[in-house]
């Protein structure tokens, strides 16, 4: 099982690095009242927009990134102080994730335990395909898995490892009315929303070898966390 741990926490930062440096996401709202956002400074937008996504219950992210040749995706439901649900798809390999009572659950075909078991990957697809998976969220092995799920964490990383930063004002993204920020020093551009409270819309990369975009909607709805049943324990499997 080592092995599998190696990839899933490479995996992780990879997807960190992807968000950290200029991926996207955004709201569900359009139109309404403009908030005066695309009048402020480039610096105080981000500001206001990681205000807004930090003080949200919840907030659903989707997309899909590419990392250092590899193809990341990501569906994921946030639930601040609660936990996540959703996947990640990994070189086209999906795998389920629900956070939820201190404890984190991974789900993945054969595919993917095929793909990220290493030398035994065989052997654990046989054992793991399409079962449960649980493991404290706590556990340093998985430590780097789990935290993809800390929306704090993603949007901090978004105010402090930019580059230098220009408002280029009021457009629209997929018919939303947004304010661009672009990154004129690393590339990539945030989209915040216009009208309404000021929540990151999406980022957008076109630096070849690290492409994408994420989205970001559904602030501060509901979102649903149940543990799944009959999960396999993962201090039941030993180390080997």
């Amino acid at each position: 099982m080592r092995a599998f741990f190696a990839s899933t926490l490479l995996v992780a930062v990879l997807f960190a690095a992807g968000c950290g440096g200029g991926s996207g996401g955004g709201s569900t709202t359009g139109g309404g009242t403009p908030s005066g956002e695309a009048a402020k400074s480039a610096t105080q937008v981000l500001a206001d927009g990681v205000k807004a996504a930090n003080a949200a219950s919840s907030v659903h992210m989707s997309g899909q990134l590419s990392q250092a040749g590899k193809q990341i995706g990501i569906d994921l439901s946030i639930a601040k102080g609660k936990g996540a649900t959703g996947s990640l798809t990994i070189g086209g390999a999906k795998v389920d994730i629900v956070l939820v009572g201190g404890f984190g659950y991974l789900r993945g075909g054969s595919t993917f335990w095929k793909q990220f078991g290493g030398a035994n990957g065989s052997a654990i697809a046989q054992l793991l395909t399409n079962k449960w998976l649980k493991f404290p969220e706590n556990n340093a092995q998985f430590g780097s898995l789990t935290s993809v799920a800390n929306a704090s964490a993603l949007f901090h990383s978004l105010q402090s490892s930019h580059g230098k930063i220009a408002n280029q004002g009021a457009t629209t993204y997929k018919g939303q009315s947004v304010i661009a920020l672009v990154d004129t020093t690393r590339g990539g551009t945030l989209y915040i929303a216009a009208s309404g409270t000021p929540y990151p819309v999406a980022i957008v990369k076109t630096k070849s070898g690290n492409a994408g975009a994420i989205t970001f909607d559904r602030w501060g709805q509901s979102v649903t966390l149940a543990a799944p049943k009959g999960a396999i324990d993962f201090s039941h499997l030993g180390s080997g």
